[in-house]
């Protein structure tokens, strides 16, 4: 099965060659699809080098449309077997993809999350975000009846053929709970499996905010009854 890594990128001038090193370094990767969100910040001249390089493969959106919207495009232009969303800011760590890609491999799982939350080493930081973060993971599992630990985990690895017939319009951060939803409500079998974590913070760049955990609120109220 061939391997599509998407990375939505937006003003990541200092980490996009490393993540890109390390992606290619796992050598289990069919194409690196990278989508910029509209950089300002040098990111693009730097993926102008690299495009068409070591299966990297570079899409540029004119304005910045959100992480959402990014990783619509890249799974748009995808062309692997499997799809694996990788974020640009070196939290999540690709020495994990082959606990990643395991469950689907071996027949288990149409879907697996890395949760940051089974027990694997994770650097301390920000208490409010893990309350958000499992405040939002009970909630999805009250609305749809599971028992995910780590709803709002940016390491989400699939099989494209669950995406046949599945209209996702998230353009910002509230992807991670419209895919969710939708993917729950098709009772597509998900695996969890434990993955490193180094977050970074707001002055090393973080991009999420708090009103974004309202957006998640409501994107998973509005799925539970719609489509």
């Amino acid at each position: 099965m061939k391997l599509s890594v998407i990375i939505p990128v937006y003003n990541e001038v200092e980490s996009i060659q490393v993540i890109l090193k390390r992606v290619q370094d796992t050598n289990l990767v069919h194409e690196i699809v990278v989508v910029d969100d509209g950089s300002k910040d040098g990111t693009r001249d730097v993926l102008a080098t690299l495009d068409g390089r070591n299966g990297v493969r570079v899409i540029l959106h004119v304005h910045n449309k959100g992480k959402g919207a990014a990783v619509r495009t890249g799974m748009a232009a995808a062309l692997g077997d499997i799809f694996l969303i990788q974020d640009a800011d070196l939290e999540y760590d690709p020495r994990d993809y082959p606990i990643l890609l395991q469950p689907i491999e071996e027949g288990l799982a149409d879907v697996v999350y890395g949760s940051r939350f089974l027990g694997r080493a994770h650097r301390v930081t920000m208490f409010w975000h893990l309350v958000a973060n499992k405040m939002l993971t009970f909630m999805t599992n009250i609305l749809y009846n599971t028992i995910l630990t780590d709803m709002e985990t940016g390491y989400k690895v699939f099989r494209r053929e669950i995406l046949n017939g599945m209209v996702l319009r998230a353009n910002s951060f509230d992807f991670e709970p419209e895919f969710t939803a939708k993917i729950l409500k098709r009772h597509y079998r998900i695996f969890e499996v434990p993955i490193t974590f180094n977050p970074r913070d707001y002055t090393e760049g973080k991009k999420i905010k708090f009103h974004d955990a309202f957006e998640a609120v409501w994107t998973l109220f509005k799925y539970r009854f719609v489509e």
